[in-house]
């Protein structure tokens, strides 16, 4: 399960358990798992599942595949993953009507729903506007996160509790996740140095030690669908040392992730589907599976 800030636990022990936990201990793989047709998916997540992935992950686009959520819930059934979304983008959909699905997804598989939030891709306002939705600004988004996250609560009542995953980049979102989210993943744009996402993660860290999840887009050569944007170049992520690619070579891919967990601390890593076979040997040997 995601780590979360319990508001009966002492900060300065928080933030020691937080850091022993950024650079100890097993880490968890999510997958991102888009569909194609319903019976190649169900075994592709029976394998994913095989093979000590932790967590089923779905994109939030919509007309190109199923819906997240029932998708989710078959996910759920299958197997006994976590499952999550990957993440629901806030200008396309009403906050009430989002924590009222993440509760259900929550009580549907048992407590394994975590719930990704963010303000969208590049494009979203095109994307929402050919849904007939009105447009939003970027403050707007973030405050339809934060009446999401305010309704889940009050849905979840004292007795579950949905993780919040929120996808950040700027200050303003810095802000928010490190009030509300249980993690954080950092968004990295195309050409994306290691040195600025590694600034965005001490600047979140200035205002909470939040646990971090790293969005891996690109393994060798493969670029994951859904999780980059086109026009991708691989060998220029490698040559900014990007954090959003990882070597193909399992051992040399263990090398990068110590390093990236001693320099930066993270206790998750999420990748696409077309590349959970690569990685697997990476898995069995960081996920103490």
């Amino acid at each position: 399960m995601l780590i979360r800030a319990d508001a009966d636990t002492h900060e300065g022990d928080a933030t020691m358990a937080d850091a022993k936990t950024r650079t100890d201990g097993p880490i968890r793989f999510g997958v991102v798992a888009p569909v194609t047709d319903m019976r190649t998916w169900r075994e592709e997540v029976r394998r994913i599942a095989d093979l000590g992935y932790s967590t089923l992950l779905m994109p939030d686009v919509p007309g190109w595949q199923p819906a997240p959520g029932p998708t989710l819930a078959v996910a759920a059934s299958l197997t006994d993953l976590r499952v999550g979304a990957w993440v629901y983008a806030s200008p396309l959909r009403p906050a009430s009507m989002t924590a009222w699905e993440a509760h259900s997804l929550t009580e549907l598989t048992d407590g394994r729903f975590d719930l990704g939030l963010g303000t969208g891709r590049p494009g979203i306002e095109d994307l929402a506007d050919e849904l007939g939705l009105p447009p939003t600004t970027p403050g707007e988004r973030l405050d339809r996160i934060r009446d999401t996250v305010t309704a889940l609560r009050e849905l979840d009542g004292p007795d579950l509790h949905t993780p919040v995953v929120m996808a950040v980049r700027g200050p303003k979102a810095r802000a928010l996740a490190a009030e509300l989210a249980d993690m954080v993943t950092i968004v990295t744009p195309p050409g994306d140095r290691r040195a600025d996402a590694e600034q965005v993660v001490r600047d979140l860290r200035a205002i909470r030690d939040v646990p971090l999840a790293l969005h891996v887009s690109v393994v060798g050569d493969t670029v994951a669908p859904y999780m980059a944007g086109p026009g991708t170049d691989p060998a220029a992520m490698r040559a900014a040392d990007s954090l959003a690619i990882l070597p193909a070579d399992p051992r040399a891919a263990v090398e990068e992730l110590h390093r990236r967990r001693q320099e930066i601390g993270f206790s998750s890593i999420v990748i696409g589907s077309n590349s959970v076979v690569t990685l697997a040997p990476v898995v069995a040997q960081l996920a103490g599976t």
